[in-house]
């Protein structure tokens, strides 16, 4: 049995830097023997009990794919015509389809061991639908194949080194020679659009920061410590962090126009639900209560139980706690 480990490089993420890291994510993947996984203790595996308990988004009654094996041929034929050349492999990877320019064999290796491994966890923890729309994912092999056919295919430069998803294009475009990571992130954005259409940006990107570097507990996808962890600590110390009311209320352009602290503290935020095995339940609260609560503030202070008494109380212990964590 193998079991998978995702995670960025700290030369990565120095590459980016505050201004790109809300855009990209340097990531490295990693597919370790089971006996190497670092072990975990008493406490922690605890803590999780109760969250692993609480059962998968997809049962018996789980709706009918959306497409058929027909509708991916006809996509697949389609794809064809649109490769910059024969160098590339098409693996069908539901509800995926996977494109590269690497080996044959790597490419499978890829679409089983990242798209596949990442698309049962999720759809296991959260996620009852798929996505909207067939989705093509790029994985060109290396920067220069990343760009070119970025131009070729979608036109312009990428704006990030690493990938992104593009809903206007129905693809998650990746430069793989990073690693997987980033992609795990962007797998997230699609099933979010397709199970919880009104969530708002801290949730969306904050869940799929988290699972940026990740592995699995008792077949549970879990987010680990990652590099943007040194970040948010030097934004405690300056004490410039905003109270979690207003990151949950936060638009778009709010959000996304901070660099990567916002995305930061939102990561860290679920990291901290996670460890005290509360994760999913909030994820439930939030979306089944969201016409309520927009912002999901008050689904968070709900299951913060005594915590979500005292908010700015609560904050300051969650920075403390924060400023004791380590990576690597």
């Amino acid at each position: 049995m193998m079991s998978h480990r995702l995670w960025f490089s700290s030369a990565g993420a120095a590459a980016i830097g505050a201004a790109g890291a809300c855009a990209a994510l340097s990531a490295c993947l990693s597919v370790a023997p089971e006996h190497a996984r670092a072990p975990s203790d008493a406490g922690r595996a605890a803590s999780h009990e109760r969250d692993e308990r609480a059962g998968d988004a997809r049962r018996a009654d789980e709706p009918a794919p959306r497409f058929t094996d027909a509708d991916f041929e006809r996509h697949v034929e389609q794809l064809k015509r649109r490769l910059p050349h024969d160098g590339f492999t098409i693996i069908i990877e539901k509800p995926f389809v996977v494109i590269g320019d690497e080996s044959p064999a790597m490419v499978k290796r890829r679409a089983e061991g990242t798209v596949r491994w990442a698309v049962d966890h999720l759809t296991r923890r959260y996620f009852r639908n798929d996505p909207l729309h067939i989705l093509d994912v790029w994985l060109f092999k290396d920067r220069q194949s990343y760009e070119k056919h970025h131009r070729e295919l979608f036109g312009g430069d990428p704006g990030t080194p690493f990938g992104f998803y593009s809903a206007r294009h129905r693809a998650l475009v990746m430069n793989i020679a990073t690693g997987g990571g980033t992609l795990v992130h962007e797998i997230v954005h699609p099933f979010i659009e397709a199970n919880f259409p009104d969530c708002p940006p801290w949730f969306n990107e904050g869940l799929g920061s988290l699972y940026e570097q990740c592995d699995e507990q008792n077949g549970v996808i879990r987010g680990l410590t990652n590099w943007r962890l040194a970040g948010l600590k030097r934004s405690i110390e300056r004490g410039d962090l905003p109270t979690f009311e207003a990151l949950c209320a936060m638009k778009a352009h709010s959000f996304y126009s901070s660099g990567g602290d916002n995305y930061a503290q939102a990561r860290y935020l679920l990291y901290y639900l996670q460890e005290r095995g509360l994760l999913l339940d909030f994820y439930q609260r939030f979306t089944a209560g969201v016409k309520n609560d927009p912002t999901g503030y008050a689904s968070l202070r709900a299951v913060l139980g005594e915590d979500g008494d005292d908010m700015a109380a609560f904050q300051k212990r969650w920075a403390e706690w924060v400023m004791k964590l380590t990576f690597p």
